[in-house]
């Protein structure tokens, strides 16, 4: 059954500067951050990453197993960088085309990134009302949150695109018991039960 997706009010924040792509790859170019920075960039803000738990890493390694299945020629990147227009974020897991050799040059962008997923426990609104948005916006036909909060899997579909207000135009919710459809580049390519997605 296809449900309306939540609507989320923009941030009512904006008193920090905001930052370009380029900007911040320079700043990490020249060490203002490191890899051990829990820090991304979030539709031009500098952002800390949300501390997660134990349970957290259990829903990972039950997605990674998942995923690992996964056929064609595609690339699952677990906790690695994709860039959109502006945003340096490392979603849980992005499933994007090709190999890991064409991304030897240049991390994965909107058009390249079929699938991405967030876990959420305590990032659960962030990933609800602000990834929405900025996921919307590059295109990315297909959002997932595992919900560990609610024990749900969220389903987000039918990006706008850059329009003045992104948006998700359909949104499913799936619990135990209830199947997940695997859709990639508008293909069918299986079903995951979610329980299997849920720890």
């Amino acid at each position: 059954m296809s449900i309306t997706p939540p609507t989320h009010d923009p941030p009512a924040w904006d008193w920090s500067p905001r930052f370009s792509v380029a900007k911040y790859q320079r700043m990490i170019e020249v060490g203002v951050f490191t890899a051990d920075d829990k820090v991304e960039l979030v539709d031009g803000y500098i952002l800390i990453k949300d501390s997660e738990g134990p349970l957290h890493d259990v829903a990972i390694d039950r997605v990674k197993a998942v995923l690992a299945s996964l056929p064609g020629d595609r690339w699952v990147r677990t906790q690695r960088t994709v860039v959109l227009a502006e945003s340096q974020m490392e979603p849980d897991f992005a499933v994007v085309r090709a190999n890991p050799q064409a991304y030897s040059t240049h991390y994965p962008a909107g058009q390249e990134t079929g699938l991405i997923i967030e876990v959420a426990d305590s990032s659960l609104l962030r990933d609800q009302r602000d990834k929405t948005r900025i996921y919307a916006r590059a295109g990315i036909s297909v959002y997932w949150i595992i919900n560990l909060v609610d024990r749900r899997v969220e389903m987000y579909t039918q990006p706008s695109g850059p329009t003045a207000v992104p948006a998700y135009g359909a949104f499913q919710t799936y619990q135990p018991g209830d199947t997940v459809p695997l859709v990639l580049d508008g293909t069918s390519v299986g079903s995951v039960p979610a329980a299997d997605l849920l720890p």
